[in-house]
């Protein structure tokens, strides 16, 4: 009797999974990891200069140096150095930059860990098509970061290794999206 029950509890957990693997085939989403969302005919990507609205200097070029890796690093689409050349154009605007302490040490109260959070507007538009391919007006981004209050050259060190990490991080995540229609 008890061989009978392993082989039906056995049997049960096949079906079970089975099961699963059948219903998740039903599923209405699908990842499009190689960008077919955007059309085979898009191959050629031209990211154009990121406009920055923070106080924060420079920030621009990291996020823009970012983007370009990721396309890269995607391989589904070939960068290009001018927007002439592209079959694609995406834009980027650095809306908002905050700076917001997270954890404070000592009986002054110090700052030792803080969290910044970006806001970006992104668009894809392909070139002599009126529509838009990919737009998030509202992308948000953050990051923590260990703050060193005793050391303000490390703190500023600190802040912009994070907002490169920051950078990288958006546009891993905004990649994504662009290909996977969400």
């Amino acid at each position: 009797m008890k061989v009978w029950k392993v082989h039906n509890r056995a049997a049960m957990v096949y079906a079970g999974i089975l099961l699963l693997i059948l219903s998740a085939g039903g599923c209405g989403y699908r990842f499009s990891p190689a960008g077919e969302k955007l059309g085979q005919e898009i191959k050629r990507v031209y990211v154009d200069v990121f406009t920055n609205n923070t106080p924060e200097a420079n920030i621009e070029a990291g996020f823009r140096n970012a983007f370009i890796d990721q396309f890269i690093q995607g391989r589904r689409f070939k960068i290009v150095s001018s927007e002439g050349d592209a079959d694609a154009v995406l834009k980027g605007d650095i809306r908002n930059l905050v700076l917001s302490p997270l954890a404070y040490r000592g009986a002054g109260n110090l700052t030792v860990e803080k969290r910044i959070t970006v806001t970006l507007a992104l668009t894809l538009r392909a070139k002599g098509v009126p529509d838009t391919l990919w737009k998030e007006d509202n992308f948000i981004q953050w990051g923590d970061f260990a703050a060193d209050f005793r050391d303000l050259n490390a703190a500023q060190a600190g802040q912009r290794d994070a907002l490169s990490t920051l950078a990288k991080d958006a546009a891993e995540r905004a990649y994504r999206m662009m290909i996977s229609d969400f």
